[in-house]
């Protein structure tokens, strides 16, 4: 077939479909398109890992972590063999530049995980937050504070702890949290 030999058929398979299937796929995930290979990559991981104990996004059987190795593999096994070196020491690198691609992949990939958070609020962390009054709370009533939660300016329900009314611009300090996600706060003097 085109004058090549077997192993090079066999990079150059690995290298275009390899690489084309990776830009694929990695492009896809970029700008968030809606093919999933979940099912796949999830019987991927269970014929090698045993279980769904870690992230489906990227494994090291994932068909991103596939894709990178397979065309690294052929891309570095062609370069080697293009430099004259014996077929089985082209073979044993381009095993390992699959691998260590599929590493540094996995690494990226976990690192871009890092960078991703739900947005939820734990109310019971703005206890002992200070903060300013937003609406006037009324006497016996709820008005509105104005603090930090979670390195987040949010807006919360709140009532006085001593059940006196506290004015718009007053300093606050949060002391609990009632039943109905009602902060209860005293002014600061």
């Amino acid at each position: 077939m085109f004058g090549l030999t077997w192993i090079e058929i066999i990079y150059w398979v690995s290298a275009i479909v390899g690489g084309t299937l990776f830009l694929l796929r990695l492009g896809m995930m970029l700008i968030g398109g809606g093919v999933s290979d979940h099912a796949l990559d999830t019987a991927l991981e269970d014929a090698g890992s045993g279980g769904h104990d870690a992230d489906i996004s990227f494994k090291l059987l994932s068909i991103q972590g596939l894709t990178s190795f397979f065309m690294m593999f052929g891309l570095v096994g062609l370069a080697m063999l293009r430099a004259n070196l014996p077929v089985l020491l082209t073979v044993a690198g381009g095993l390992v530049a699959g691998f260590v691609t599929v590493a540094i992949t996995s690494l990226v990939f976990s690192q871009m995980k890092r960078l991703q958070t739900d947005g939820t609020i734990n109310i019971q962390n703005t206890v002992g937050v200070e903060g300013t009054v937003y609406l006037t709370i009324p006497k016996n009533g709820t008005g509105q504070v104005q603090l930090i939660a979670q390195g987040a300016l949010k807006i919360f329900d709140a009532s006085a702890k001593n059940k006196d009314s506290i004015a718009v611009g007053d300093k606050v300090r949060v002391t609990g949290v009632t039943g109905g996600n009602v902060l209860t706060v005293e002014k600061i003097k």
